[in-house]
């Protein structure tokens, strides 16, 4: 169950990071619009989605550890 811990603890992490990105993204767009770089928004974006994908990834991780932990501890109660 310490494992199950982790990967929660990492998926809470990933959406608290994905959080701040997206609260400075209006901050990028600003500085973007100043430079005239439309492909600054693009490059702050990058980092939300790649860790929306690690908390995605990790919930996933998260949910099969916990159905197969809970099939072995069945078994193990079996004869």
């Amino acid at each position: 169950m310490l494992s199950v811990k982790a990967l929660k603890n990492i998926k809470i992490c990933a959406l608290i990071i994905t959080g701040l990105y997206v609260v400075i993204l209006p901050f990028v767009y600003f500085v973007a619009e100043l430079d005239d770089a439309p492909g600054l928004i693009i490059i702050g974006m990058i980092p939300a989605f790649a860790s929306i994908v690690i908390a995605v990834f990790a919930a996933v991780l998260q949910r099969l550890l916990q159905e197969a932990i809970l099939i072995k501890s069945e078994n193990d109660l079996t004869v």
